[in-house]
């Protein structure tokens, strides 16, 4: 069957994302495109990067969150309720792993210690990360491997049911799986990582991944 992905968040913000799927045959849409029927309907869910987290919704006070749209926020948690609902296949990116960690009641650091290292400076940054042995990631990329960085927040308290499976140096969780449903979440931007040789592997590793896990029919 063709898959489409739904794509929690507005047009003119999710082109990488469409364009990353497309690579692989793959139709990515936006929530704002289509009925709720349909966004709840696709074979997959992306919750893509993008401002923070309204903090109210992990129970804190705003201590340095910036460019906030609670309205979208509150959006992709319907959707990733509905996702989990229907135990489909879950992929989050930036935003979308702190999107996973605040459903399931974690929180986030809103401005972390080490945000020099990790935040967007004309460009994605570049450090390495180290993967848990046996997880998703590293049987994907290796034990070491850098990834392409632009936030300035991470996750703070897990929520329950997820497992931190990558790290950077500085021990902010860079990616994160579901004990049971099929739902995995990264810090970086695979979407836009390309393969280089002798600097860091391509994101498309994971993309594949991701799309494996969709299922071959949709039920009801």
């Amino acid at each position: 069957m063709k898959h489409q992905l739904m794509i929690a968040g507005k047009p003119d913000q999710i082109q990488n994302y469409v364009r990353a799927f497309q690579r692989f045959g793959v139709t990515g849409v936006s929530m704002y495109q289509c009925t709720r029927e349909e966004a709840v309907s696709c074979s997959g869910l992306v919750l893509p990067g993008g401002g923070d987290i309204a903090p109210e919704l992990f129970g804190q006070a705003n201590r340095g969150s910036v460019n906030i749209d609670e309205t979208l926020d509150r959006i992709q948690l319907k959707l990733l309720e509905e996702y989990i609902r229907q135990e489909r296949p879950v992929l989050g990116i930036c935003k979308g792993i702190q999107i996973i960690n605040v459903y399931f009641g974690g929180t986030v650091v809103q401005h972390l210690p080490t945000a020099d290292a990790h935040a967007y400076r004309n460009g994605d940054q570049l450090h390495m990360t180290i993967a848990t042995q046996d997880s998703i990631l590293s049987r994907l990329y290796g034990l070491r491997f850098p990834v392409n960085s632009a936030h300035h927040q991470g996750l703070g308290m897990l929520g329950q049911g997820l497992e931190a499976i990558q790290f950077a140096e500085d021990q902010v969780i860079e990616g994160i799986v579901h004990k049971k449903l099929p739902i995995i979440g990264v810090q970086w931007h695979p979407e836009r990582m390309e393969e280089k040789e002798g600097e860091y592997p391509g994101g498309d590793r994971l993309l594949e991944f991701f799309l494996r896990s969709l299922p071959d029919r949709i039920s009801a």
